[in-house]
C-alpha cells in the first residue's frame, strides 16, 4: 500500500509539471491564485472558496523577441513565504507595515519570468525581462473577467489626455461598452466580495487605463508612445495637441522589472482604506538623507481667490497679501504657504517673479515666521528647463514645488514625474503633483513626493455641484487606496443643498462645518491643504485650533466603520495620541464606537461634531470634552451630509 500511496504521488508531481498549473495561497490561507499555462498565461483568485476573478489573461506583445505569455513553456517555478516588516520613511498610514505574503516566481523559456504575490488583502503579479534586449512594447494584454452579476464604480475618461479627476459611475459590467473606459484605480463589486485594482512601482513606462467589453470582462489599453507633442492652437501654456504617435506603447532596454497589477480583494469595505499594498509593492526608498523631508499643513490661496479681507491693503497678488498667509500660518503652527498661479512673471517664464511681487523678501519673511513657501508652476515650462528651475527655486530659499496641468501619463510623462522626484530630492525639495494621475508608487522611492491629487477635490466647488457628500465618501474607498490625496479640505462657508450656490470667488461646500474637519483625519495627505480664506479662518479660530491639531502623517490606522460610498469612520494613531474621524453621505447616522485600541487608564476626548440646527445651518457645530476609557462605550452621531471628529489624549 505505500508504495502504491507513492507511485500515485510520483505521477500526481508528473502530471502537473506537465500541465504547468501552479496554485498559491495567502498567509491566513483565504486567498488562493490559480496559474494555467497552457496556450496563455490565464489566472484567477478566489475568496474563501468563491471566484473572485474568475479568468485573467498575463501577457505582453513586442516588436521583436519572445512575445511573453504566448504558449508558454516553463523552466522551473520556485514558491516561498515571506514575512518583513516595512518601515516608511514619511508614514501616510502606519510607521510599521507588516509585509507577509506568499509568492511563486515561475521562470519560462525566452528569457522572461512572472511572479505572482497572495496577500492576505489582496493579490498581484508583475513580469520581469532577462532578455537584456532592446524592445518596442506593442501592448501588454490584460483582461480581466468578473463573475455574473458583478458591478463597478467606475471613473470613466473621455480621453487618455487627463487630470483623472473623475465622478465614479455605478454600472453593470455588461453596461460598460467597447468604447468607454477608466482610469485607476477603480473598483470591481462582486456578489461575494470587492475588488480594487490599480498599479504600482510604475517606472520607465506607460500608466494602464481599463475599458469595457458590454460583458462582464474587461482589457487594458494604454496611451501610446509618444512621439511629437505640440502647444493646442500653438499658444497654449499648459495643454498640448499629440501630433504623431509610435504603433507602440513603449520602448526599453536591458533586463528590467515591469509595474505590479494589484489586487485589493475584501469582503470588507473597510480593508480598502487599511490596505498598504500599493507601497509594499513599489520600489524602495532610493534617497540617503530624509531628514529635511517634512510633511505638514499648507495655507492655500488659489480656492479663496486670494479674498483677504477686513485689511489695510488692497487684496491679491502682492507682498502684503502674502504677507498675510505667512503671518496666518506662523499664529497657527501652519508649516507652508503655497503660492500659487500669478506669482510669476508669466504662467510660462517661471524664472522670474511678477513684479508686483518680491519673491525672495517673502521667503526672508517667511523663514523669520517659520514658515516654508511652496512655488506652483505648470509642467510644460518645467520641463523644457528643469535643472535651472529648480536650482533657482533653491537659491531662492523655497521649500518644494507644486507641479499643475501634466494631464498625461504616457511613457514620456511617467519618466519626467520621476526626473522631477529625482532632482528635487537631490535639492531637498519637496514635490506636490497636481493635475497628476494616481500615485504608483514613486512616493516610496522618492519620499519627498508628498502628494498627488487625481482626484475630483474641494476645488471643484467653484464651478460644479460635484463635490457631494456621497462623493466625499466614496473617494476614500477607491482613489485613496493608491495614497496620498490632494483633496484640499477645509472649506468653511458649508451649506446644505437647498442653500448651495456655486462661486468661483467665494466658493462652498456641500455639507457639513463637522464633515469639513472630519477629512483632515479620514484623508491620506502628508502635505495637506487649508482651502479657505485665513480672513475667513481668523474668524473661525475655534474650528482653525482643532484642525491645526490634527497631524498628516501617521503611526497605525484603524478602520472603524465602512461602507463605499455611504460612511466611514477612521481611528488613527500619531505616537501617544488617537485621532477619529466620521463621515457619512446624505443619510444621518449614529455610529457606535469601539474604543478597545486605546491604552490603560483614562483619556480626554476632543470631540468636534454637527450642532443641532446644523440642518438649516451647515456651519453649526459643537465641540465638547468627555472622559473616555477603553471600555466606553462611544457614539459618533452623524447628521445628513456630516461629521464627527474626536481627539483623545491620555489624562
Amino acid at each position: 500500500m505505500k508504495k502504491t500511496l507513492s507511485y500515485i504521488s510520483i505521477f500526481f508531481i508528473i502530471c502537473q509539471a506537465h500541465s504547468q498549473n501552479y496554485e498559491i495561497k495567502s498567509p491566513d490561507g483565504n486567498i488562493r491564485i490559480s496559474i494555467d499555462n497552457s496556450d496563455n498565461i490565464i489566472w484567477s483568485a478566489s475568496l474563501n472558496g468563491n471566484v473572485i476573478i474568475e479568468k485573467a489573461e498575463a501577457g505582453m506583445d513586442f516588436t521583436s523577441n519572445t512575445d511573453f505569455g504566448t504558449n508558454p513553456k516553463v523552466k522551473k517555478h520556485t514558491i516561498k513565504s515571506v514575512s518583513k516588516t516595512i518601515h516608511p520613511v514619511v508614514a501616510h498610514k502606519d510607521s510599521k507595515i507588516k509585509d507577509d505574503y506568499t509568492e511563486i516566481s515561475i521562470t519560462y523559456r525566452g528569457h522572461y519570468k512572472l511572479n505572482f504575490r497572495a496577500y492576505n488583502d489582496g493579490v498581484a503579479y508583475q513580469f520581469i525581462d532577462e532578455a537584456h534586449a532592446r524592445r518596442q512594447v506593442v501592448s501588454e494584454n490584460i483582461s480581466l473577467t468578473f463573475p455574473k452579476g458583478t458591478k463597478s464604480l467606475f471613473p470613466q475618461e473621455e480621453s487618455m489626455y487627463s487630470h483623472n479627476e473623475r465622478l465614479y459611475l455605478d454600472k453593470s459590467l455588461p453596461e460598460i461598452l467597447t468604447n468607454e473606459f477608466c482610469s485607476l484605480p477603480v473598483l470591481f463589486i462582486t456578489n461575494k466580495a470587492k475588488v480594487l485594482f490599480t498599479e504600482t512601482a510604475l517606472i520607465d513606462y506607460p500608466g494602464l487605463f481599463l475599458k469595457g467589453n458590454a460583458s462582464t470582462t474587461m482589457n487594458a489599453i494604454f496611451p501610446k508612445y509618444v512621439l511629437e507633442a505640440v502647444d493646442k492652437n500653438g499658444k497654449s501654456d499648459r495643454v498640448q495637441t499629440i501630433t504623431k504617435e509610435a504603433d507602440y506603447i513603449a520602448q526599453t532596454t536591458g533586463k528590467r522589472v515591469y509595474p505590479w497589477r494589484v489586487f485589493i480583494i475584501s469582503d470588507d469595505d473597510r480593508t480598502l482604506i487599511e490596505s498598504n499594498l500599493t507601497y509594499q509593492l513599489a520600489k524602495p526608498t532610493v534617497i540617503k538623507n530624509t531628514s529635511w523631508i517634512k510633511p505638514g499643513k499648507v495655507a492655500w490661496d488659489w480656492y479663496n481667490a486670494n479674498n483677504i479681507y477686513g485689511v489695510d491693503f488692497k487684496a491679491g497678488l502682492n507682498d502684503d497679501t502674502y504677507k498675510y498667509y505667512i503671518d496666518f500660518a506662523s499664529k497657527n503652527n501652519i508649516e507652508y504657504i503655497i503660492l500659487d498661479e500669478g506669482w510669476t512673471k508669466s504662467t510660462t517664464d517661471i524664472l522670474h517673479f511678477n513684479p508686483e511681487m518680491d519673491i525672495n523678501e517673502l521667503i526672508r519673511y517667511g523663514n523669520e515666521k517659520n514658515v516654508g513657501i511652496i512655488l506652483w508652476v505648470l509642467w510644460k515650462p518645467l520641463d523644457e528647463n528643469l535643472l535651472e528651475i529648480l536650482e533657482t527655486y533653491k537659491r531662492w530659499g523655497a521649500k518644494g514645488i507644486k507641479i499643475d496641468y501634466m494631464q498625461r501619463n504616457d511613457q514620456y510623462m511617467v519618466n519626467s514625474y520621476e526626473q522631477i522626484a529625482k532632482e528635487c530630492a537631490k535639492l531637498q525639495l519637496l514635490v506636490d503633483f497636481h493635475g497628476a494621475f494616481k500615485p504608483s508608487g514613486l512616493r516610496r522611492m522618492y519620499p519627498n513626493v508628498v502628494n498627488y491629487e487625481g482626484v475630483r477635490g474641494n476645488e471643484n466647488n467653484k464651478w460644479s455641484e460635484d463635490i457631494t457628500p456621497e462623493h466625499n465618501v466614496t473617494i476614500p474607498f477607491i482613489r485613496m487606496a493608491a495614497v496620498p490625496m490632494d483633496f484640499t479640505p477645509g472649506a468653511m462657508i458649508n451649506k446644505q443643498t437647498k442653500n448651495y450656490a456655486i462661486s468661483f470667488d467665494r466658493p462652498m461646500s456641500l455639507g457639513t462645518r463637522a464633515h469639513q474637519v472630519a477629512m483632515y483625519v479620514v484623508y491620506e495627505a502628508p502635505l495637506q491643504m487649508m482651502c479657505e480664506s485665513p480672513s475667513t479662518y481668523y474668524k473661525e479660530q475655534e474650528t482653525v485650533d482643532f484642525i491645526t491639531k490634527i497631524p498628516t502623517t501617521w503611526d497605525e490606522t484603524k478602520v472603524l466603520h465602512g461602507s463605499v460610498g455611504n460612511y466611514i469612520v477612521v481611528a488613527r494613531r500619531k505616537e501617544d495620541t488617537w485621532y477619529i474621524g466620521g463621515m457619512t453621505d446624505s443619510n444621518a447616522r449614529s455610529l457606535p464606537l469601539d474604543l478597545s485600541f486605546l491604552g490603560e487608564g483614562s483619556y480626554n476626548m476632543e470631540v468636534y461634531r454637527d450642532g443641532i440646527n446644523v440642518d438649516m445651518f451647515a456651519q453649526d457645530y459643537k465641540i465638547e470634552t468627555l472622559h473616555v476609557t477603553k471600555s466606553t462605550k462611544a457614539t459618533a452621531n452623524i447628521a445628513s451630509g456630516g461629521g464627527w471628529s474626536a481627539i483623545i489624549t491620555k489624562e
